[in-house]
């Protein structure tokens, strides 16, 4: 207990100096317009011990009962989430995606609510091999599970890991961005609306001061973010023996064969390097197209993202959002800038326009070779550097030089070839013949490889896994055969 005592104090001394105020960038005017006091020290050590009371009696109200929960929860954001969206719509300049955040929330809930009856249902006995001792496997859940969520889309990212976790039993604290914080108090509002739980979704506010703090007080984290923080929240985890799980950054490659279908594929390049203004860590960051092909879709491509609009003031609407965190922007323009000085050729956007915030051009990038920053070091905007390959094997061996291994896309009329390759790509899930798939479905055990991810899989059933320790005990059911370390009497032993 003294070691532990040791460890959070170690975790939650950057906390000891705390912060009157943060202040938050309107990503469309580039200007505060909002502030907020983030979680102290002991508010925060107080709110996780509260949760931890709370934990046993949700754990205790039995499944069905935090189905019901959440299911209210859902009913409470179509109803109450106008404010959530209005908010999410400040935090990230964007409207129709944070329109869908929350509806996707309210899906993904529907989605957990329906698996975790059969994922979670009782283990069945195991055979043990030993026709007199029986095998029963208990699951106890982690009481207290961390959740830091990013900026690029802060509702859904605060609950992906949460709705699992939540019916397992666990009781969760969200730490979303400082850099999106308007969102929380309408949320917390919802949540609010229902009873059951209360003290079950915890949201605290801050920055990185508040997430190692949390790593100090929970029984697992969760996070999604960057490598460097991923790093950092690791660290912080192995020093307690606490599992981690990351979501970290994606470099994702496209493979396009001289079978593909030129316009289909054009269309899906463009929609994966664009939505969401690139800010996402399935966004496709580079496309290898076979040489035969490459003129075509490279023109398809540039005169798609050539017609796509900005949402920059005095505009309202448009196809391309603003960057959310403006230094996001600097990184962007350097890598543009890099690749441009090292003889690429831009042939559309290339561009940040700043209208307030700024807004990055959708940007095609020809003339690139692999050891430039924007083909190795993840972008987050809306810029998709294009490369030709003459053969399968040289595409897969461009794909997976990276240091990240996040997901990726082949797109071939061949679906052997699509097949061959999804096996040989080092990337956690492929989708063959369009992009980003796992963003609209749960299913599929995808896992992150290098430095793009650590700990379990997030999608699929297996990602319950990730909130629950097993138990199994083991019973000796025969009354006429002695345990054979008592075999023999004393008598006997001595012999």
């Amino acid at each position: 207990m003294r070691r532990l005592n040791t460890i959070r104090a170690i975790c939650l001394t950057p906390l000891l100096e705390e912060t009157l105020h943060v202040d938050a960038v309107n990503p469309r005017t580039g200007r505060v317009d909002f502030q907020f006091e983030p979680t102290g020290l002991a508010e925060l050590t107080a709110l996780a011990q509260s949760a931890r009371e709370r934990q046993v009696d949700w754990a205790s109200s039995g499944l069905n009962a935090r189905i019901q929960a959440l299911r209210d929860f859902a009913r409470a954001l179509k109803t109450r989430g106008e404010g959530v969206t209005s908010a999410l719509t400040v935090d990230t300049g964007r409207r129709a995606d944070s329109a869908a955040e929350v509806s996707g929330v309210v899906d993904a809930i529907e989605h957990w609510c329906a698996r975790a009856p059969f994922v979670l249902a009782t283990p069945h006995p195991e055979p043990t091999g030993l026709p007199f001792v029986d095998a029963q496997v208990t699951r106890a859940p982690f009481a207290l599970v961390g959740a830091i969520a990013p900026w690029n889309f802060p509702l859904l990212m605060s609950f992906i890991d949460t709705l699992p976790a939540l019916l397992c039993g666990s009781v969760v604290v969200i730490k979303p961005s400082e850099v999106t914080p308007r969102f929380v108090t309408p949320l917390r509002e919802v949540i609010a609306a229902v009873p059951a739980l209360d003290g079950v979704v915890n949201l605290v506010l801050g920055g990185a001061e508040q997430g190692r703090a949390l790593c100090g007080l929970v029984d697992t984290v969760c996070f999604t973010g960057s490598v460097a923080t991923g790093r950092e929240i690791a660290t912080a985890a192995a020093e307690r023996l606490i599992p981690v799980h990351l979501e970290l950054g994606g470099k994702d490659p496209a493979i396009v064969f001289e079978d593909a279908d030129p316009k289909r594929t054009a269309a899906a390049l463009c929609w994966g390097a664009t939505a969401n203004a690139g800010q996402s860590c399935l966004s496709i960051e580079r496309a290898y197209v076979h040489a035969s092909l490459f003129d075509e879709i490279s023109d398809r491509v540039t005169t798609a993202m050539r017609a796509m609009t900005l949402s920059a003031p005095p505009a309202v609407d448009g196809d391309v959002g603003p960057i959310i965190h403006a230094p996001q922007a600097k990184k962007i323009e350097r890598q543009i800038e890099e690749a441009r000085r090292s003889g690429a050729r831009v042939l559309c956007g290339g561009r940040m326009v700043r209208s307030g915030g700024v807004w990055c051009e959708p940007t095609v990038i020809v003339n690139v070779h692999q050891r430039m920053r924007i083909m190795q070091e993840e972008t987050f905007g809306p810029v998709l550097p294009m490369m030709p390959f003459r053969d399968e094997a040289e595409a897969i061996s461009l794909a997976n030089d990276s240091v990240f291994g996040l997901s990726g896309a082949v797109f071939s009329a061949d679906a052997k070839r699509l097949a061959r390759v999804a096996q040989r790509l080092d990337v956690g899930a492929v989708s063959a013949n369009d992009v980003c798939l796992t963003a609209f479905t749960h299913v599929g055990g995808k896992q992150a490889y290098r430095a793009s991810g650590l700990g379990g899989t997030r999608m699929g059933d297996r990602a319950f896994a990730r909130f629950f320790r097993e138990r199994v005990v083991l019973d000796n059911t025969s009354l006429a055969r002695q345990p054979w370390w008592f075999g023999h009497d004393s008598e006997d032993a001595g012999a």
